[in-house]
């Protein structure tokens, strides 16, 4: 062979080598692109390095079944995209953000109807299924897919219940600034079985914590925001923004701030195992519910399908479950 062949080859087989991990970025930048959801939109920002996941649910913006079922899909696809990379590649991106397409509304939380037709029909086992598949995606953020990536929740609007719970699985929460939170379950005799307490007991002390929940009060971002619970907040309408400012400002230190979150996971660990005891107890509390209890939780159920039917109305949850 020529020697100027032998050394054209040898390019070819330099630049093929070069491009390879840029080439298994993009490919797996388009296959997380790719994936379709009925529930979910996810894109990637190249650009700026960060993941996005939009909740659309099909119907009531709370936790269906069907919303479970494709973020553990997504999560998946995640974990495998990273996983498969090789080692001299880019990361397809290194934040997340979980967002919402509903206006006003990050999500309302567990599937009120689902939940009353349950305890009424005395299904123990299907309560404590449906919390263990919240948890198990719960648990999923909470270690951040086991990728080396940085989460946040984006809270526009609403996050009640699940939906606050939901939040609070991520490293940070971005909450506009009159975004409401909270854990309404106690008007309807119940506790928020679905890492409420485990998150919060460690980003606040216990007595605090014990407040919050039993209190059933519907906090503004702000004031959250103020008891450390919230950890950036944002000018209402501007909350994309702030995420993409604050990866801007710390995207360099990326490696850092990836560290310190698993160090936090490794000092005050929310084992998967801890989520499912309390579910189970969750769901043997709630066969204990009076119809009168249920009857509160029919009400609250009631205004969430008022408020999908007219989104712009506001949602009187504490009059709704008296």
């Amino acid at each position: 062979m020529p020697v100027i062949d032998t050394i054209h080859d040898a390019t070819i087989r330099a630049h093929a080598t070069a491009d390879t991990p840029h080439l298994a970025t993009e490919k797996a930048i388009r296959a997380l692109r790719a994936t379709g959801y009925d529930n979910l939109r996810l894109d990637v920002d190249s650009a700026n390095a960060i993941g996005w996941c939009f909740m659309k649910p099909v119907g009531k913006p709370s936790y269906t079944h069907e919303l479970m079922d494709d973020i553990s899909r997504m999560q998946s696809e995640i974990t495998r995209s990273f996983a498969e990379l090789p080692r001299s590649a880019a990361a397809p991106f290194s934040w997340f953000v979980m967002a919402s397409d509903v206006p006003g509304i990050y999500n309302l939380g567990g599937d009120l109807g689902h939940f009353a037709e349950r305890i009424r029909t005395r299904d123990l086992d299907a309560m404590r299924h449906y919390g263990h598949v919240a948890v198990k995606a719960i648990h999923r953020n909470a270690v951040a897919f086991d990728t080396p990536v940085v989460t946040m929740a984006l809270v526009q609007g609403d996050a009640l219940g699940g939906g606050f719970e939901h939040a609070l699985s991520f490293d940070l929460i971005v909450a506009e600034r009159s975004a409401k939170l909270g854990l309404p379950e106690i008007l309807f005799n119940m506790f928020p079985g679905m890492g409420a307490y485990s998150f919060l007991s460690r980003r606040m002390d216990r007595d605090k914590a014990e407040a919050l929940i039993l209190s059933g009060r519907i906090h503004t971002a702000e004031e959250l925001h103020a008891m450390g619970v919230v950890d950036i907040l944002a000018e209402d309408g501007q909350g994309r923004q702030a995420v993409i400012d604050y990866v801007a400002r710390h995207n360099r230190k990326h490696n850092a701030h990836h560290a310190m979150y698993r160090a936090r996971r490794r000092v005050n660990p929310i084992t998967l195992e801890e989520l499912i005891d309390v579910v189970d107890i969750w769901a043997e509390a709630a066969l204990n519910l009076t119809e009168a209890d249920l009857r509160k939780m029919d009400r609250l159920c009631t205004a969430q399908n008022r408020r999908l039917a007219a989104l712009d109305a506001p949602m009187h949850l504490l009059t709704a479950a008296e």
